[in-house]
């Protein structure tokens, strides 16, 4: 009898160290609050609108330990509208990330739906990410603001080695005899040292309507005309980020090239962006931001501009919950007739467009 107690006591305690290695997390963020848009189709707009600092999400976080410094890992992440408990990126049940992998002392290799190295590295200085989607750069035309995934991608990032970080994906577009069709590939650097991060990342998407648009012409009149006729969707950017003290100064500097998109020509456009973040207080954050958009059109000379300013406040209850506020104004110039603020669900009828949003995020 005293056998079989210890047995069974011992069954149960090695048990319990197998599950101690082992996690899973449930997490998410809810974001909720009124915008007003002074220029929708030419007539201002109330609306209660979800995902004005944050996309709404939920999602599942594990980790397995494997002995020897290695890690099984995966993420299932859901983007969804609080406002209607709609799902969010066109119906997917997991469509902001589905991915599984192996962490070590080498480096993290995932494969399944992730973002790409232009998101990954240069979202940490855009405003677009860390603050208010409507400061994107217009329509995130550069995927800055992480707004599209990649599906059947293998991503590999190498461990931290003198401050520097590698990382590379590549995307199987999966055409039967045409290997590269759909495909993604995408390569960055980031540097970490003191208060400066600085990185660089290129991206180049083949078939983009197809490979990361779902066939469906996104929702802003900066791009969409150009996205389903293009061959290639080429992203080159670099940027970095200073902490001073309680300020935080950010620049950027991204270009993003359709080819053949319109009339059988090349369609470019280059986004410039600075920002200037404060804590006051370690429950209050405030910041500015102003981009400028310059595109030029091969096929007829045109050259869309679209200059935004925003800013932005942001008070902490607590560590999961906090009231914010978000402005911008975005002004269309150059051939451009009328203006769309990101993430706003129509465009202006001339060539100004302002926002403005009171919301309520928490995390869990």
């Amino acid at each position: 009898m005293k056998r079989l107690s210890f047995a069974v006591v011992s069954l149960c305690t090695t048990s319990a160290a197998v599950y101690a290695q082992s996690s899973v997390t449930l997490y998410g963020i809810i974001d909720e609050g009124l915008t007003y848009t002074t220029n929708q189709s030419g007539h201002s707009n109330w609306q209660l609108q979800s995902g004005g600092a944050s996309i709404s999400r939920w999602g599942f976080r594990g980790a397995e330990d494997l002995g020897g410094g290695m890690k099984a890992i995966f993420v299932l992440e859901n983007g969804f509208d609080p406002s209607t408990g709609n799902l969010g990126n066109n119906g997917r049940l997991f469509g902001r990330s589905a991915y599984v992998g192996i962490s070590s002392n080498y480096g993290t290799l995932t494969l399944g739906r992730q973002y790409e190295e232009i998101a990954d590295l240069l979202s940490r200085i855009d405003a677009g990410l860390n603050w208010s989607v409507y400061f994107a750069h217009a329509g995130d035309i550069d995927n800055t603001a992480g707004s599209n995934r990649i599906n059947n991608a293998v991503k590999y990032v190498s461990p931290q080695v003198a401050g520097f970080t590698l990382g590379a994906l590549y995307s199987f577009g999966g055409q039967p005899g045409q290997f590269s069709s759909n495909s993604v590939t995408s390569v960055g650097l980031s540097y970490t040292g003191g208060g400066l991060y600085a990185a660089a990342a290129y991206t180049l998407i083949k078939n983009p309507y197809t490979a990361v648009f779902d066939s469906i012409a996104p929702r802003t009149v900066t791009f969409a005309a150009y996205v389903p006729n293009a061959q290639s969707q080429s992203i080159a950017g670099l940027g970095g980020q200073y902490k001073i003290g309680n300020a935080t100064i950010g620049l950027e500097y991204t270009s993003t090239r359709f080819k053949k998109a319109f009339l059988g020509n090349d369609v470019r456009f280059d986004n410039y962006e600075a920002n200037v973040g404060y804590q006051i207080t370690p429950y209050l954050l405030t910041g500015v931001v102003y981009v400028y958009t310059h595109g030029k059109v091969d096929a007829n000379g045109a050259t869309p501009i679209y200059r935004a300013t925003g800013l932005f406040a942001d008070y902490l209850f607590s560590k999961r919950t906090d009231v914010y506020f978000a402005a911008q104004l975005m002004k269309a110039g150059g051939s451009a007739r009328q203006a769309q603020i990101t993430y706003d669900t129509a465009p202006s009828s001339g060539q100004t467009q302002g926002i403005v949003r009171v919301g309520l995020r928490h995390r869990f």
